[in-house]
């Protein structure tokens, strides 16, 4: 049966792989390979047939928190683009160098990520380069460099990380240390890629026009909103966004329950605010409108590949591979290294917690180098690929990235600052750990 699953799923990421290549939206296969990992697994597991359900309820509920997060941070950041918002921030960006721009836009998703999360700079700042850039190639390569800022941002913050969170709410990690031990290393790991692309992009900034539908997504004309409601909405959607890991630490509610909550809360300071105007101003502007254009099939690509990997989860297929890698190579730094790089193909939650219950805290204490390692590798090592992170699955989603392109465009550079910051992590380690 588990052969059976992995060839399925390795068929199907073929698929996703090569889509622009057999002419096949990557959906398809991602619900199809999801289905049918599941499908196999109730037909020839020797389970009882309701706790092979109770399985499938456990996961769904974990890949439905994702959508509805990603579903609720998507909708404020395009609330706030509905208002002009971020012409608050891109106003204020004056150079006309690319290079120089390219630093600007890394270095804010970096401490961006880490404040918020990785996954919501990353929708933030896809539309922040909308507004910056023209050409298609040059937004590619930047949100190619977002990715890599993003998660790098995110692995040393204990809220800017879904595995590095895990770690921290599990014991693993403390909040304080984390931050100290891994903030050389993830700023490392983003300033290596971002100094090597300096010098591959050349010339100045070709800005979108106002006219250029493509690069307006909610094609609102500034004549609908005044200059308070663009602030007072920017203000509110940053704030709200802002909120959210904060909601978290406080309740220990899922973060999704904080991203709905904002988005409540900003969804009426919108209805309050446009409810004198009439309807042809006020539906393009209004949650009701942004929500008309969310992106579908990115959604169920999301859920059919994640439903996908519970399937090699729940079978112990991901289990023993970790086991396979602690058996066959044993030292924790290649073991780390092996993660991060896995990680890139079948998602790093599983495989953080599949670590947390293979590894014992009496022989590895909180903050051991053990968990910390693994902290940066899980974060940093998705950006691989276009489909090893959150925040890559969403930047390609929102920008219909090519998994190939990425592959070859910006791969090469995720793993040099990759491997740069886990030689810095272990320096550091050797030094004064």
């Amino acid at each position: 049966m588990e052969t059976l699953l992995v060839v399925i799923f390795v068929v199907g990421y073929l698929a996703i792989i090569l889509e622009h290549n057999i002419n096949i939206n990557k959906s398809a296969p991602a619900l199809i390979i999801g289905i049918l990992c599941w499908t196999v697994y109730i037909l020839m597991a020797e389970k009882p047939t309701a706790e092979i359900h109770h399985e499938l309820e456990v996961y769904v509920s974990e890949v439905a928190s994702i959508l509805f997060f990603l579903l609720g941070a998507m909708t404020i950041v395009e609330l706030i683009d509905a208002h002009e918002g971020f012409d608050v921030i891109t106003k204020r960006i004056n150079t006309n160098s690319k290079s120089i721009l390219i630093w600007i836009v890394c270095v804010l998703t970096f401490f961006l990520s880490a404040l918020l999360d990785n996954l919501t700079t990353t929708i933030v700042m896809v539309s922040i380069l909308r507004k910056l850039l023209k050409t298609r190639k040059d937004r590619l390569f930047f949100i190619g460099m977002v990715i890599i800022s993003a998660n790098a941002g995110g692995a040393w913050s204990p809220i800017g990380d879904v595995t590095t969170t895990m770690l921290w709410i599990g014991g693993q990690i403390s909040s304080k240390n984390i931050v100290f031990t891994l903030i050389l290393p993830s700023l490392v790991c983003m300033l290596v890629p971002l100094t090597i692309s300096s010098f591959l992009i050349k010339g100045e900034v070709e800005s979108p026009s106002g006219d250029d539908v493509e690069f307006r997504p909610t094609h609102v004309p500034a004549i609908r909103v005044s200059k308070f409601e663009k602030r007072l909405i920017f203000c509110a959607g940053i704030a709200s966004l802002v909120f959210v890991p904060f909601f978290k630490s406080y309740t220990h509610l899922p973060p999704f329950m904080g991203m709905l909550f904002s988005l409540g809360c900003l969804w009426l300071l919108t209805e309050i605010l446009h409810k004198d105007k009439n309807d042809e101003v006020k539906d393009p502007i209004s949650v009701i409108g942004v929500l008309k254009k969310v992106d579908v099939p990115s959604v169920l690509f999301f859920f059919g590949i994640l439903i996908a990997i519970s399937s090699l989860q729940a079978t112990g297929v991901l289990k023993s591979l970790a086991v396979f890698l602690d058996n066959s190579i044993g030292d924790i730094y290649l073991i780390g290294l092996a993660l991060g790089v896995l990680s890139a193909i079948v998602d790093n939650v599983p495989l953080v917690a599949a670590s947390m219950g293979m590894y014992d805290m009496v022989q590895y204490p909180m903050d051991h180098t053990l968990w910390e390692f693994i902290a940066y590798c899980a974060g940093t090592g998705g950006s691989a690929l276009i489909i090893g992170s959150a925040s890559g699955v969403a930047a390609m989603g929102m920008e219909r990235i090519n998994f190939i392109w990425y592959f070859k465009n910006i791969a090469w550079l995720a793993l040099i600052g990759y491997f740069s910051g886990a030689g810095i992590y272990i320096l550091q380690e050797y030094l004064i750990g």
